[in-house]
């Protein structure tokens, strides 16, 4: 048929533009080298925010973009690719943010035969958006406001039926807590706030229900790389997240200083094994999960002795563990299941509760019963930051905002990088990941900068930053970016052995494009420099490149011996140098750029 474009495998060409104001929509061409340029995920999603999210908008306003994307490979057998990506401004950083998470939802949302799903726009009261084949329905949520996500996606597909999927947010998206969270599955989209983007815009859940399949360019050679990967899977890259998971971390992290304790005020926890993976798998353990379409089972369920059942990580036991200083591990299981249940993102609630504790050490806060160590006040003050009541209201602001109001110096140890709480890594003993923290377009962030991955290599001195600490963190930057837009779990990261060429020939033979290792390459760097420059639009400046002044006149005394320091002449050179090695300014601007849109234009 004369003018019609068929899209490449693994897309439909399009993202559907809902107005939650009155539930209209309309739907946005996907041109092939927009989608070949940005792939999809993290990717699609900068060009995405670019193009429908004014310049200067406020993250909670009605005009900010909310962005549900997903990627070629949703719906394909290859293992792990059952994942999309949640793309807004940050109401926590003021810039952009994506969060990735893992479910049925992503298969769901895809084939309702769209690469995107945007929202715009406020709804007049609490609602319920549903998408499917057949169209759009903006329904009341009276019945789930107040409900936790899980509860809520729960009462959903009771009452549409079992094929909807649902991403929800608790009552702390509907409090507009900064670091909300939207959940679906038991997984989370959870840093920078995104459950407050979608709580501002009176939406509960966006549901979908999804029956369109999606073209495939060789589908026999898709099988083939399928069953390969799957094999591959089972193998020693991923053994430490099948049998114990990321909490397997805790001790290695503690035996070589860099496991944050008492908001990064000393680098090891007495009581690291009284939480540690060995210990709470003996005990503790009830079962393992795995996510939608994945073969790798990294999901372990524990229980506290009353019963609560709750998944569980490195970051959240390490947040709201060490970092509060808190090694009861019923408290901190029930802290991480009250995270959930609230819609919390538990690094930025420990980041914050920490610096809190810390201010109450010193006099700056009135708030004697919040103290270290302390599993009840703990529990407490997550409760006053999901209603936002007490010194919750103050906390629910993130630890930048926060430190802000309280002054008297108290954000010099405010954990965060660009208002985004730091995750489970010393930066004065992993300097690869002090530079990764620091230069990273989200904030404070393990999951775009892998730069941890350096320092845990032989050849490299972790407490002392070279112009190498940069380059290893530039590499983990580059595969991150396309691993987050094809999009492949990072679990898998082991298992290639190179990994933009074998990324390249999975891409290919899904969409049908001739692409290698080398524009692989390319198409990283351009989606890094893709969010560099939309924060730049959106009031970025070199300051927010930086590190909390605790990091760089504090040294640590290690057990080796050696002292650990990272002074700010050295972080300025490895920044310095990253920049340079980026293609950057000295001043982390881009000379001459390919715009977000495609167009070459000076910034």
């Amino acid at each position: 048929m004369t003018g019609v474009v068929t899209p490449p495998g693994g897309y439909f060409g399009k993202a559907l533009v809902v107005d939650v104001t009155d539930g209209s929509s309309t739907t946005l061409p996907l041109p092939d080298d927009v989608l070949r340029r940005f792939l999809g995920g993290a990717g699609l999603g900068v060009w995405l925010m670019n193009e429908l999210g004014p310049a200067g908008v406020e993250p909670l306003d009605p005009a900010a973009p909310l962005a549900f994307v997903f990627s070629p490979l949703v719906g394909t057998p290859l293992t792990t690719s059952a994942k999309f990506a949640v793309v807004a401004k940050s109401p926590l950083t003021g810039l952009l943010t994506d969060a990735l998470a893992s479910s049925h939802f992503a298969i769901a949302g895809k084939f309702t035969g769209h690469d995107a799903i945007v929202l715009t726009g406020c709804a007049a009261s609490p609602s319920n958006l549903l998408i499917d084949e057949e169209g759009i329905e903006l329904v009341d949520a009276t019945e789930q406001w107040g409900m936790s996500a899980s509860d809520a996606e729960e009462s959903i597909r009771e009452r549409y039926g079992r094929r909807w999927r649902a991403a929800c947010i608790g009552p702390a998206g509907e409090n507009l807590v900064r670091y909300a969270t939207i959940s679906h599955d038991g997984r989370h989209a959870g840093r920078g706030g995104l459950g407050a983007v979608m709580g501002s815009k009176n939406i509960k859940a966006l549901a979908v229900r999804g029956g369109k399949r999606v073209a495939i360019a060789d589908q026999e050679a898709v099988l083939s790389a399928a069953k390969e990967l799957r094999g591959r899977s089972f193998g020693p890259a991923t053994k430490k997240y099948r049998e114990l998971g990321t909490l397997s971390n805790l001790l290695a992290f503690n035996a070589i200083n860099t496991l944050p304790t008492r908001n990064f005020q000393e680098s090891t926890f007495a009581d690291a094994p009284m939480l540690s993976a060995e210990d709470l798998a003996e005990s503790r353990s009830v079962a393992k999960n795995s996510c939608a379409s994945c073969t790798i089972g990294c999901e372990h369920i524990y229980a506290t002795k009353g019963g609560t059942k709750v998944r569980v990580e490195y970051e959240n036991v390490f947040a709201l563990g060490p970092m509060c200083g808190v090694s009861d591990p019923d408290h901190v299981l029930e802290a991480s299941f009250r995270c959930d249940a609230l819609g919390v993102d538990t690094i930025s609630a420990g980041g914050t509760i920490a610096w809190a504790m810390e201010c109450v050490d010193r006099g700056l806060l009135d708030a004697p019963w919040l103290k270290f160590g302390d599993g009840e006040a703990l529990l407490r003050v997550l409760d006053e930051i999901g209603t936002r009541t007490g010194i919750g209201a103050l906390l629910a602001e993130g630890s930048r905002r926060a430190s802000k109001e309280v002054g008297h110096g108290s954000g010099d140890f405010a954990p965060h990088v660009k208002g985004m709480e730091m995750p489970g890594y010393e930066p004065r003993t992993m300097q690869s990941m002090a530079l990764g923290l620091a230069v990273n377009a989200r904030g404070a962030d393990h999951n775009r900068s892998g730069a941890y991955e350096a320092d845990l290599k032989e050849g490299l001195d972790r407490v002392r930053g070279t112009a190498e600490h940069v380059r290893a963190a530039i590499e983990t930057e580059d595969r991150a970016a396309i691993m987050d837009s094809m999009i492949l779990c990072k679990f898998l990261r082991g298992v290639f052995t190179e990994p933009f060429d074998e990324w390249a020939g999975l891409l290919s033979k899904v969409t049908g494009w001739d692409v290698d290792g080398v524009e692989l390459r390319e198409t990283a760097r351009r989606i890094v420099h893709a969010k560099r420059a939309f924060n730049l639009r959106e009031g970025w400046t070199p300051a927010d490149d930086w590190l909390p002044e605790r990091f760089l006149d504090s040294p640590l005394e290690l057990a080796s011996g050696r002292t650990a320091t990272l002074p700010a002449e050295r972080l300025r050179a490895m920044i310095d140098t990253y920049y340079a090695e980026r293609g950057l300014d000295s001043e982390g601007r881009p000379f001459v750029a390919q715009t977000i849109s495609g167009r070459a234009s000076h910034i």
